[in-house]
C-alpha cells in the first residue's frame, strides 16, 4: 500500500506540473492569486467529474483504496478487472469504471499537490514579508480540508458505498470550493483594493444577510441533493409536480433519513422500503423550491449594485437551470448529460453564491468606513 500510494503521488505531482506551467507562464503579474483561481477551476471540474464518477455507479470501479487492486493505475491491475467484470459484466467493476474511478482519484491528489504548493509559497512569504495576501491561515485550512476529503473519499470505497459518507464527502467538496472561491476574492481585493462603494452600509447590510440566508438554504439543499444521489432515489417520483399522481404522496421519513444505514438497506438490514425513496426525492424536490426562492430574492436586491450585478445575474441564470435540469432528470428517466448538468449547476451556485457573500462583506466593510470618515459621503464616489 505505501509503494502504491508513492507511486500515486509521484504520478500526481506530475499532472499537476501542468496547472502549474499554466500559472508560472500566464501574463498575470500575481502568480499567487493566478494559482488560486487555478485550483478553483479544477475544484469545481472535480466536483463535476466526481457527479460523474457517482451516477456512472463507477464509485467501486477499483473496490480498495488508495490504488487498483494494490496497483497504481488500471493498467497495471488490468488482468484483475478484466477478471473481475467476466464474472459480473454488470457489476460495480469494468475497465471503463476502474478508469473513471482512478482519474478522479488522480485529480483529487493533483488539486491537494497545488495546494501544499499554495500553503508552502503562502509561509514562505508571510515569515519573509508578513504582507497580508500571504497570510498562510487559509491555506494551511485548506490543505486541512484536503486531507479530510481523501479520509472521506478513502472511506467512499472501504464502506461500499455508504450514504451518509458519500453525502459527506460531497459536502466536503463543495465546501473545498467555497473556502477556495472566498480566498481568490480576498486575493483579488487585496490585489485591486480601489472599490467603488455602491451602496449604503445598511443597505448592504440586508444584502449580506439575504445572502447567508441563501448560503444555508443550499448548503441543506446540498445535502438533501447528495441524499437523494447516494440513495438512488432520483427516479422515485417520475412525475411533476405531482408525485406519483398525488400532492403528497405515501413516504416513510424514518427510514429514508436513518443516516447510519447501508446503501439500499434499513438500520435494522432489511430493504429500504420505495415510501422512504420517496421521502427523500419530495423533500429535495420541494427544498428546490425554497432555494430558488430564497438565492433568486438575495439576487434579485443585489442586482441594481454595479460591483454586485454580474454575479446576481449569473445567480439567477443558473437557477432557472437548475430548475430545468432537475424537471429534465424526471420527464427523461435520468439522462446521464442532464444528470452531470443538474449537479454542475449546483457547484456553480456555490461558487457564485460565496462570491456574492464575499463581495457584500466587502462592499460593507468599505461603506461602513467610508460612513465613519464623513458624516455625509456620496454613495456613488467614495472609495477605499
Amino acid at each position: 500500500m505505501h509503494l502504491t500510494l508513492a507511486q500515486m503521488a509521484i504520478t500526481a505531482l506530475m499532472i499537476a506540473l501542468l496547472p502549474a506551467a499554466i500559472v508560472w507562464t500566464s501574463s498575470d503579474a500575481n502568480k499567487y492569486r493566478k494559482l488560486v483561481w487555478v485550483c478553483v477551476f479544477l475544484t469545481l471540474d472535480l466536483i463535476v467529474f466526481g457527479a460523474f464518477t457517482r451516477l456512472t455507479d463507477s464509485g467501486l470501479g477499483c473496490p480498495d483504496w488508495p490504488g487498483c487492486y494494490g496497483a497504481a493505475n488500471p493498467f497495471i491491475a488490468h488482468e484483475q478487472i478484466v477478471a473481475a467484470e467476466a464474472l459480473m459484466p454488470t457489476g460495480p467493476v469494468t475497465v471503463f469504471k476502474a478508469w473513471v474511478e482512478m482519474i478522479h482519484r488522480y485529480l483529487a491528489m493533483t488539486i491537494g499537490v497545488l495546494i501544499v504548493a499554495m500553503m508552502a509559497q503562502s509561509w514562505n512569504q508571510w515569515l519573509k514579508q508578513r504582507r497580508p495576501e500571504y497570510a498562510p491561515w487559509m491555506p494551511t485550512a485548506l490543505l486541512l480540508a484536503v486531507c479530510l476529503q481523501g479520509a472521506f473519499g478513502a472511506w467512499t470505497v472501504t464502506l461500499k458505498l455508504q450514504p451518509v459518507i458519500v453525502t459527506t464527502h460531497l459536502l466536503l467538496g463543495m465546501g473545498l470550493l467555497a473556502m477556495l472561491v472566498w480566498y481568490g476574492g480576498r486575493q483579488n481585493h487585496l490585489a485591486s483594493p480601489r472599490t467603488v462603494v455602491s451602496a449604503s452600509a445598511p443597505a448592504m447590510r440586508n444584502i449580506r444577510i439575504f445572502a447567508a440566508l441563501a448560503a444555508v438554504a443550499l448548503l441543506v439543499q446540498l445535502a438533501l441533493g447528495g441524499w437523494t444521489s447516494t440513495n438512488y432515489a432520483t427516479l422515485a417520483c417520475t412525475d411533476f409536480p405531482l408525485c406519483g399522481g398525488k400532492l403528497v404522496p405515501e413516504m416513510d421519513f424514518e427510514h429514508g433519513f436513518t443516516l447510519w444505514r447501508e446503501l439500499g438497506k434499513t438500520a435494522a438490514g432489511h430493504y429500504l422500503p420505495f415510501s422512504a425513496l420517496t421521502a427523500i426525492h419530495w423533500v429535495h424536490r420541494n427544498m428546490g423550491f425554497i432555494v430558488a426562492l430564497v438565492a433568486g430574492y438575495a439576487a434579485w436586491r443585489a442586482w441594481g449594485h454595479d460591483t454586485l450585478h454580474k454575479t446576481a445575474r449569473n445567480i439567477a441564470l443558473v437557477l432557472v437551470a437548475q430548475l430545468a435540469t432537475g424537471i429534465a432528470t424526471i420527464y427523461l428517466s435520468f439522462p446521464l448529460t442532464i444528470a452531470v448538468l443538474h449537479n454542475a449547476g449546483a457547484a456553480l451556485l456555490v461558487l457564485l453564491l460565496t462570491m456574492l457573500n464575499y463581495k457584500a462583506k466587502y462592499q460593507y466593510d468599505v461603506a461602513k468606513k467610508a460612513a465613519s470618515g464623513s458624516a455625509h459621503p456620496p454613495a456613488s464616489t467614495v472609495r477605499h
